[in-house]
């Protein structure tokens, strides 16, 4: 009954475990599906992000299965040179920027939690339906996974939604909230085995959504190969899609004509593409931002809270903010739901903000003032096109807004 409960085991449940867990806080971790596996493709662990995993003694761990990435390089679709900036420990951050696999995120931070929580602290095969409560704490009704027939209660003193985009919890307390927000843009994705890319721990952004946009970045080191495994991402404006779903197979046919004469002489785009073993498609979309996420003992963390379009590298990154920013608060306040208004009230503004830019002006909005100020032809010189001092501050000004700039990291 002291349990906080948790449900979803994704990276903001598993990062709120393990936190409550130093925290000397009880917590079990309620998983819909029978099996955590290591799906998914690739993300960035931003310094803000990679020093709350630090502070949890995780960063070696990351190290070992994850590239620190080390700059940022901006080109148009004619594979000219735009902008670079040096990111992570390389750009003078105390902690460094990951890319990384998100199965393998996902599987350091279940080892970690197994390992000191103990693995019955963790129960898969449970699938919210719903949460009731009163002045003693809460009830939380499962069935053995999606669709099942069997049901059981939960109690507990609290009770986080960590469940994602699709989150239970959040319809349950947003009954009318209307479909996803789309962007008007679908993504492909894929990961590849490739020789390193320029520096090696490049994170590429190259185009513009209205004929094309690529990011790339490698997520695992070299294997005895030389190659790495390259996280790919195709983005076109498309007026057409369907709903969102993480897993959905998808085909090349669809976009690979936009990026056909990508031959660079730092790469070989369609080429790099084909040798995809499969692809993923997904539209980007959001929600709008909520007025509120407590409810007296009921809270939602992560993507079930704040559901953002993937740009600028911070899903991941505001659930573990959020993560931390929950335990402290508990921490911090006697009365359980003082300490969840507490935490709302720190981080709802906040991701609201970063919500509200990734639509507007994300780190990715240089290639569209480039493409803009060009009219999408090829330049003589950047420096005719854009000042450097424009590209900073665009840059530096979404670290600002992000939580992630070298002042707000020193605070």
């Amino acid at each position: 009954m002291d349990d906080i409960i948790i449900v979803g085991a994704g990276v903001g449940g598993l990062t709120l475990g393990l936190a409550l867990h130093a925290a000397g806080i009880p917590c079990r971790i309620f998983e819909s599906a029978a099996e955590i596996r290591a799906v998914g493709v690739g993300i960035n662990l931003l310094p803000h992000a990679t020093k709350e995993l630090a502070a949890l003694g995780l960063e070696a761990d990351l190290a070992r299965v994850a590239i620190a990435t080390t700059d940022a390089t901006f080109f148009n679709r004619f594979g000219q040179l735009i902008y670079q900036e040096p990111l992570g420990r390389a750009a003078g951050y105390e902690h460094p920027q990951f890319s990384i696999h998100r199965g393998d995120l996902q599987m350091v931070l279940l080892d970690a939690f197994r390992a000191r929580a103990g693995a019955d602290r963790l129960i898969t095969n449970h699938h919210c339906l719903g949460i009731e409560q009163d002045d003693a704490g809460v009830r939380v009704s499962f069935s053995d996974g999606p669709g099942g027939a069997n049901r059981s209660v939960v109690r507990g003193r609290l009770a986080i939604a960590c469940d994602g985009i699709n989150s239970a919890v959040r319809k349950q307390l947003y009954p009318a909230e209307g479909e996803p927000r789309y962007s008007g843009v679908n993504m492909w994705r894929g990961v590849t085995r490739w020789k390193p890319i320029l520096s090696g721990a490049s994170m590429v952004r190259a185009g513009w959504l209205s004929h094309g946009k690529m990011v790339i970045y490698p997520i695992r080191p070299a294997g005895a190969d030389g190659l790495q495994l390259v996280n790919w991402v195709a983005e076109i404006e498309t007026p057409v899609y369907r709903k969102r779903d993480w897993n959905r197979p998808g085909s090349m046919d669809d976009f690979l004509g936009a990026f056909a004469d990508w031959h660079f002489d730092w790469l070989d785009v369609p080429a790099l593409i084909r040798a995809s073993d499969s692809v993923l498609e997904f539209p980007m979309v959001d929600q709008d931002p909520l007025p509120r996420w407590t409810f007296g003992r009921v809270t939602l963390l992560g993507d079930a809270a704040h559901p953002m379009v993937p740009r600028g590298s911070n899903g991941a990154g505001q659930a573990i903010l959020d993560a931390r920013a929950l335990t402290s608060a508990l921490l911090e306040h006697n009365d359980t739901v003082d300490a969840l208004a507490s935490y709302e009230k720190q981080r709802l503004e906040a991701t609201t903000r970063i919500v509200l830019t990734n639509r507007a002006n994300p780190p990715d909005a240089i290639l569209r003032e480039v493409f803009q100020r060009t009219h999408d032809k090829p330049f003589k010189a950047i420096d005719d096109v854009i000042s450097r001092d424009e590209l900073v501050a665009m840059s530096e000004g979404y670290k600002r807004i992000a939580g992630y700039s070298k002042e707000a990291l020193r605070g």
